[in-house]
């Protein structure tokens, strides 16, 4: 089940890959998250000391669940991987010229996960042959409807 969509990095980058990441969350955020008041629109993933971490990712801290505690909604969150996709993401980024970019948010098990993709950014024309694809697309749907 998907809390909240970067449909931002959908736009302006091509996802070549996707992991799957966990979060280190406090409890506020967590009451946050679940109450659907997360943003990944701004948020982007970097590379410290063989650790990811997730950076702009805005969560906006309830006021009756964040009382005893003085809440950073936009801190830097670490990110929970194998050693090895780690090291292999790192490769990629560092060799190949990758970037990760944080894509949806979503519970699996009743945990808060964050699936990120390696990916390279896209040209102004490469943004607009995606649109008129898209739009190819749409016409055609409802070119048959209208049969």
């Amino acid at each position: 089940m998907s809390i909240a969509e970067n449909r931002k990095a959908l736009h302006d980058y091509f996802i070549e890959e996707r992991h799957e990441a966990g979060l280190v969350l406090e409890g506020w955020e967590v009451k946050a998250i679940r109450a659907g008041r997360v943003q990944l629109k701004e948020a982007y993933v970097v590379i410290r000391q063989a650790e990811l971490y997730l950076i702009g990712c805005h969560i906006t801290p309830l006021p009756a669940a964040s009382t005893h505690v003085n809440p950073d909604p936009t801190r830097t969150r670490k990110l929970l991987l194998h050693g090895g996709e780690i090291a292999k993401l790192i490769g990629k980024v560092e060799r190949a010229g990758y970037t990760l970019v944080p894509l949806d948010l979503h519970y699996l098990r009743g945990r808060v996960k964050v699936a990120i993709g390696l990916a390279k950014g896209k040209r102004q024309h490469d943004k607009r042959a995606t649109e008129k694809e898209r739009e190819w697309q749409r016409e055609k749907q409802r070119l048959l409807k209208q049969r």
